[in-house]
C-alpha cells in the first residue's frame, strides 16, 4: 500500500524538500500529499508549492491553546486523507492526545545520535560533551520527547575546530541522506533482521 504522507514543518523545509524529491521515484512506498507549516511565512511552504505539493499554514499564534492548534492540524490531515506523518523541523512539541492516534505512523528526525542530546541546543551539547562523533536519528514519535524507537541513524565526525554552526551544517547533510532512506525502509516493512550499514559521502548510515 502506498502511504499518503504529510510533512509538518516550521521553517526552511530542507529535509522536507529531500523527502518530496525521494517520493517522486516510481518505487517509493509513499506519496507526499500535503505540507503543513506552523508558521505562515515559512520558506518551506514556497518550496512545497513549487514542487506541486499542496501546502497550508496552520500558525500556532492563531489559536488560543495547544488543543485548538492540534485540532486544526488534525482537520487538515483528515481533509487530505493522510495516513502517515513526517516531522521535518517542526518546532512544536505535540501532546500525547495528538500523538497517540498516530502511533507507528509518525516519524521525526533529530540532529543527534539519540539517546544522546535530546531536546534543544543539540550541537552545543555535543561540543560541550567533547564527543568525537555526532549525527542524526530518525525515530518513531511517541508521547515522550525524542524517545521513540529508532529507525535509522547517520554518524559524522566532530572536528576540533567545530562550532555549533559548522557541526550543524555537517549533520544536516547527513539528515538529507538519512531521512528519505529511513522513511522508505520503514514504509517498505524492512524492519528487523539486523541493522544495514552503509557509508555515504562522509557519513555512516544505519537502518534498523
Amino acid at each position: 500500500m502506498t502511504r499518503r504522507i504529510a510533512i509538518l514543518i516550521s521553517g526552511r523545509g530542507s529535509n522536507m524538500a529531500t523527502l518530496i524529491d525521494a517520493a517522486k521515484a516510481a518505487d517509493f512506498p509513499g506519496s507526499v500529499e500535503l505540507v503543513i507549516s506552523s508558521h505562515e511565512e515559512a520558506g518551506g511552504l514556497v518550496l512545497a508549492r513549487e514542487a506541486d505539493v499542496p501546502a497550508v499554514a496552520v500558525p500556532r499564534k492563531a489559536y488560543k491553546g495547544k488543543a485548538a492548534f492540534e485540532a486544526a492540524l488534525s482537520e487538515e490531515l483528515a481533509k487530505a486523507d493522510i495516513d502517515f506523518i513526517c516531522l521535518a523541523g517542526f518546532m512544536r512539541v505535540l501532546s500525547p492526545e495528538f500523538v497517540t492516534p498516530w502511533n507507528d505512523r509518525m516519524l521525526n528526525i533529530h540532529p543527534s545520535l539519540l539517546p544522546l542530546f535530546p531536546g534543544l541546543d543539540v550541537h552545543e551539547q555535543a561540543l560541550e560533551a567533547g564527543v568525537a562523533v555526532s549525527g542524526c536519528t530518525v525515530h518513531l514519535v511517541t508521547a515522550d520527547l525524542d524517545a521513540g524507537p529508532i529507525i535509522g541513524q547517520a554518524a559524522v565526525p566532530v572536528m576540533p575546530s567545530d562550532t555549533p554552526q559548522s557541526l550543524a551544517a555537517r549533520v544536516q547533510k547527513a539528515e538529507h541522506r538519512l531521512y528519505p532512506a529511513a522513511l522508505a525502509h520503514y514504509l517498505s516493512g524492512k524492519l528487523g533482521g539486523g541493522p544495514s550499514v552503509t557509508q555515504s559521502e562522509g557519513c555512516f548510515l544505519s537502518l534498523r
